[in-house]
């Protein structure tokens, strides 16, 4: 059987640690497979989708800045990426490209390994109103919660996304967050504040209850000051990392034709590969 190639396209990519993920499961299934690095810039990125059933790969990821342009270009797309507008893996049926995107599944799959009992919860604050965002509060709102409040500093990028998911998900002010946190389940920052080389992200834990679970889907560094400071309450961190490794489970799925799990050993090769953000 021949080799079966997919890839991960962005730009700039060298910062990538998708292959160290899908590189540790084909040694692990000894799947005769590999899965390349590819630097697309935008100007060629439609040309790049347009080869690409003439390249050989059974599909592969898109990371930024091309989500959005893959997502408009796909001849269809699964629930999830048509609820977050944008596409991260790309897979063929029939010849034809198909788009979905994992973001959601990964954050939710970590959830219930790291706090099993997320689910349970009602109300949500998220901090940020970017893409990551999106899938978030998709993940959210598929499990269940029925308060789910955005907090951005710029207020009417929150509104976008109160009006994209409709029914109980509110946009507010970040001058807000205070009394938004009193009755949290969960608090999730999905905005770039905290990690490496980035302002740090400053808030007060202190009005959350003592059973909420705090997340940060940023992963370098890995112990962010919000997760320490949820730690040292006494309440349940949740690291980005893990959210990155179940999102590559569906797509491994697809292309290679097994689907892997994520285990201690997977975690300690990605953490060792590198201080890649």
């Amino acid at each position: 059987m021949a080799e079966i190639r997919a890839f991960v396209c962005g730009h700039p990519i060298a910062h990538s640690r998708s292959p160290l993920i899908h590189g540790f499961w084909l040694a692990e299934h000894g799947i005769d497979g590999s899965y390349e690095k590819l630097d697309v810039a935008p100007l060629d990125f439609d040309a790049f989708l347009g080869d690409l059933p003439t390249t050989g790969y059974a599909g592969g990821n898109v990371t930024l800045p091309h989500k959005e342009a893959a997502f408009a270009a796909v001849h269809r797309r699964d629930e999830a990426a048509e609820m977050i507008g944008a596409v991260n893996t790309l897979w063929f049926e029939s010849g034809k490209l198909i788009g979905g995107n994992t973001d959601a599944y990964g954050f939710a799959a970590h959830l219930s390994a790291g706090a099993p009992n997320w689910t349970n919860g009602e109300t949500a604050v998220v901090l940020g109103a970017g893409g990551a965002a999106r899938a978030i509060i998709h993940a959210i709102q598929k499990a269940g919660y029925k308060n789910i409040r955005v907090v951005n500093r710029t207020l009417a990028r929150a509104q976008e996304l109160a009006v994209r998911f409709g029914t109980g998900v509110s946009a507010h002010g970040w001058e807000d967050l205070p009394a938004l946190l009193g009755n949290a389940d969960l608090l999730v920052n999905t905005s770039a504040l905290g990690m490496t080389g980035q302002p740090p992200l400053e808030i007060s834990l202190d009005p959350l209850p003592g059973h909420a679970i705090v997340s940060d889907i940023v992963y370098a560094p890995l112990k962010t000051d919000l997760l320490a400071a949820a730690e040292a309450r006494g309440l349940t961190p949740v690291d980005g990392l893990g959210m990155l490794l179940h999102q590559a489970v569906p797509g491994f799925e697809r292309w290679f034709g097994v689907r892997p799990v994520v285990t201690g050993a997977l975690r300690d090769h990605v953490l060792a590969g590198g201080d890649a953000s």
